[in-house]
């Protein structure tokens, strides 16, 4: 199917192989049969038939998470025990990463070296992270002023059983993400990746086999959010859930948490300003600022979709940009050309084309790209155009909402104030980016930024260490670093009377 494309070879036995859920350690189709079919973004062919579960196959996943953490051996298991397993899964996956970084873009459509130099070895260093956290869980002790003589101390314990619902843009390092701190923390797992990519997580469930997880610790089931996802968030049995997706779903997930008051953590959306002052280093800036935007084809939570553009420099950033997007190679993420792919879905291409055109209808004005024609070679998939629009007010609908594609908006601004007021009028408040040479300004700058992110002089970066999350409509609860360990734990206060 995909011979001229060098496969590894490993993937299409994989593709032929039914694709099941893993409950409770077994592979097992779903309770009412049902499949659906994950295409190849760059072609619109059917990948492969995968199981869609629905409410029944997520009780059982449930109650299989639940068994294994009230009576299974991880329960007992020892800290530097579940440390070394996690250690195996991390150097599993490095050991299958060509092939895993091939299905992540059959799958997805990303550049195949993004998934191969990027989201695979990003998720290795995820799990191993956390792997050397296991053994450094503790909790304190407090000099309690009480009537008495006491000795108080605190436990850091597992929430139990997690509800984990991630999104395609990176499949298989959002799953890590997810899965390593709360694995680490020594909770058990219901985890639902998106029904566009679900390939990636399943192989991963093998390598989790592989790795020795005993049975039920981490249970995968595949389905739509309307149905497994919703069934989820809503399920009694349910300790907590960890959300990666949009501000609208994650507002629902909220509402849907309610029935026994289970922990929610979420990663929501951005609408990103990336800012470059007259005094950067331009060329670094806007090279960066492009990745900013059509890294991934732009469906990135932190893309640098806003970029403010000190006035006195405008035209000239502007052309910059316009150049090296001309250069952009669209094509099929598996071919080694290739710079940016396809959009994951069709709903997705649909999605970026409808901002695109409301952009055009407000009085934004294309200054390069815009719709793809459909005359092309690329038609076949679901490609969209670099697209940068000028002539943009902040109260657009473009400027305003997150599109989630290679969309930009360039505006230019007259003065700091202006820009920071204008950078923080917004639902918003992921990421941010500052381009200046004078530290004072960037300082000032990344202070007064509504955002749980602040690059200064670079974007995108993020690391295993360092906390990640939003603020405002953004999210709840900061994932990565020490930070994420206080979304899969709960303290507990225990007083001794010692007299």
């Amino acid at each position: 199917m995909h011979n001229e494309l060098n496969l590894h070879p490993n993937i299409p036995k994989f593709l032929a192989q039914p694709k099941r859920m893993l409950i409770n350690g077994q592979w097992v189709e779903s309770t009412s049969g049902k499949q659906f079919e994950t295409l190849n973004p760059a072609t619109r062919e059917v990948l492969t038939k995968v199981a869609e579960g629905d409410k029944e196959d997520i009780n059982c996943a449930v109650q299989a998470a639940r068994k294994a953490f009230a009576e299974g051996p991880w329960s007992r298991m020892k800290p530097n025990e579940r440390s070394r397993l996690i250690y195996k899964l991390a150097d599993l996956i490095e050991q299958n990463a060509d092939e895993l970084a091939q299905l992540e873009t059959l799958d997805n459509g990303k550049p195949v070296r993004e998934s191969r130099y990027v989201d695979i070895p990003s998720s290795c260093e995820h799990f191993r992270y956390y792997a050397g956290w296991v053994t450094k869980i503790t909790g304190e002790t407090f000099p309690v002023s009480a009537p008495g003589n006491f000795l108080n101390y605190t436990r850091r314990e597992p929430i139990g059983v997690v509800g984990q619902i991630v999104p395609w843009n990176f499949p298989l390092l959002m799953a890590a993400w997810k899965l390593a701190p709360a694995l680490a923390c020594g909770n058990t797992i219901v985890f639902k990746p998106a029904e566009q990519t679900p390939l990636t997580t399943l192989r991963l469930g093998e390598l989790i086999q592989e790795a020795g997880f005993p049975d039920g610790v981490v249970n995968i089931v595949t389905g739509f959010g309307e149905t497994a996802g919703a069934a989820l968030v809503k399920h009694e049995d349910v300790d907590k859930i960890a959300f990666t997706g949009s501000t609208e779903v994650g507002k629902i997930i909220v509402g849907e948490a309610k029935g026994n008051l289970k922990k929610v953590s979420l990663e929501l959306g951005g609408k990103n300003p990336n800012i470059i002052f007259a005094d950067a280093d331009l060329s670094k800036a806007i090279p960066a600022a492009l990745a900013a935007i059509f890294f991934n084809q732009g469906e990135v939570c932190t893309s640098g979709s806003r970029l403010y553009v000190e006035r006195k420099i405008y035209d000239q950033v502007i052309s910059a940009m316009t150049e090296a997007i001309q250069k952009i190679k669209l094509g099929n993420g598996l071919m080694p050309s290739t710079e940016m792919g396809p959009l994951v879905s069709e709903e997705q291409l649909k999605r970026v084309n409808d901002y695109i055109e409301i952009g055009q209808k407000e009085g934004a004005e294309i200054y390069v790209g815009g719709l793809q024609s459909d005359e092309t070679e690329l038609s076949k998939g679901y490609f969209v155009k670099p697209t940068i629009f000028t002539n943009v007010d902040d109260q657009m609908t473009i400027a305003k909402e997150e599109i989630f594609g290679p969309v930009l908006s360039v505006l230019p601004f007259d003065n700091t104030d202006d820009v920071i007021c204008r950078a923080n009028h917004s639902t918003f408040g992921l990421a941010a980016g500052v381009w200046t040479k004078d530290v004072s300004k960037a300082h000032r700058v990344a202070n007064a930024l509504e955002s749980g992110t602040v690059w200064v002089n670079a974007y995108g970066l993020t690391d295993a260490a360092s906390p990640f999350g939003g603020y405002k409509q953004s999210g709840i609860g900061r994932e990565m670093g020490s930070t994420a360990l206080d979304l899969y734990t709960q303290i507990k206060s225990i007083w001794v009377n010692i007299d």
